[in-house]
């Protein structure tokens, strides 16, 4: 993606979930946009991969689900580069199996992670963004916010992020007054590790090729365009928005 509109040169960005699959991507994106990146997540030795390979990605041991955890990215960012303009609330889990998400233990292990977390960090990054009077949070759903989850059933992952959708909305509208766009980006099936487990099963491959329109997986750089987007300058006028990138699966 070229062009000054999409350009990040001198912005400071936070990445959670940045430790593998779209998360790492996010991150390196940003980087090669222009930004310096926070890479947040909790396991260290992948975000220092990142790093290894990239000067502009600085790696965060952070638990985005502990009390402090937010506060913490938050302030640790602030006090290595003086202000933060972009988000990127990318943490997220899938419940873990058809007997747990049908768990009141593991719904709200998921809504803790997908939902409570996001909101944590999306209101610890809003008050520099506030004060400074601009800012971007990107908030990474799923086309399963907008449709069931079947024929994998997941009712922790299906309400969480439909709750994204609303929330990305709700503190839109609310932030909008002091500069802070709030958006969020809805994949559909992209390789990942909460993904692998269909993607790596000719079978299940070929059971979604029948089902998706555009007959496969999404690869990894289709979400760089609608992030970039999202993150720089090149939407300064669009807020609140979901922007689902899915080959065409909600449409059916």
């Amino acid at each position: 993606m070229t062009g000054p509109a999409f350009s990040l040169d001198g912005r400071v960005a936070v990445v959670t979930g940045a430790s593998s699959g779209l998360g790492a991507r996010f991150a390196v994106v940003l980087a090669e946009a222009g930004a310096l990146v926070v890479a947040a997540a909790r396991r260290i030795d992948r975000l220092e991969e990142l790093a290894a390979a990239n000067a502009a990605i600085h790696p965060f041991a952070c638990d985005v689900t502990a009390d402090d955890g937010p506060a913490r990215l938050v302030h640790e960012t602030m006090g290595r580069f003086g202000h933060v303009d972009v988000c990127v609330n990318n943490a997220g889990i899938a419940s873990g199996g058809p007997d747990r998400q049908a768990t009141l233990e593991g719904f709200r292990s998921v809504l803790r992670v997908n939902l409570e977390a996001l909101f944590a960090v999306s209101q610890a990054v809003a008050a520099p963004m506030r004060e400074q009077g601009s800012g971007s949070v990107v908030n990474i759903g799923s086309m399963f916010g907008s449709v069931a989850s079947a024929p994998v059933p997941d009712a922790g992952y299906v309400a969480s992020k439909s709750a994204v959708n609303g929330l990305t909305r709700e503190l839109a509208a609310q932030w909008a007054p002091d500069g802070v766009r709030v958006n969020a980006i809805a994949p559909g099936w992209f390789p990942s590790e909460m993904t692998a487990e269909l993607l790596d099963d000719e079978r299940s491959v070929r059971w979604f090729e029948r089902q998706c329109p555009l007959g496969r997986p999404g690869r990894v750089d289709e979400l760089d365009g609608a992030l970039l987007f999202l993150a720089s300058d090149a939407s300064s006028y669009c807020t609140g928005q979901v922007i689902t990138i899915d080959g065409g699966w909600t449409i059916r």
